[in-house]
């Protein structure tokens, strides 16, 4: 399994791209968060086969019909809690 760090700028907020994100997260079969942050950018940890998270981030370029993605940017990193599903948070 591999888990990613992700971060999404651009029109993001406001624009249903967390509630999107989850629905997109669920499809595939993801774990993880997504969450705005104070800077604009939203802020993604995802689980997942390398496979499904490649779709994942494709998907993540475009968002939703509304978004105006500017840049993606991906880390990978060490998991830091077993996630059993995909949630949207809404505070740090």
């Amino acid at each position: 399994m591999k888990h990613l760090s992700i971060n999404v700028t651009g029109k993001v907020q406001g624009v249903y791209f967390r509630a999107s994100t989850k629905q997109k997260a669920d499809e595939l079969g993801l774990q993880g968060t997504v969450m705005n942050l104070p800077n604009g950018s939203v802020q993604i940890e995802v689980v997942g086969t390398e496979t499904t998270i490649e779709q994942f981030i494709k998907w993540c370029n475009e968002g939703p019909e509304r978004a105006e993605v500017k840049e993606v940017n991906c880390i990978q990193i060490e998991e830091l809690g077993a996630y059993t599903n995909f949630k949207v948070k809404w505070k740090n």
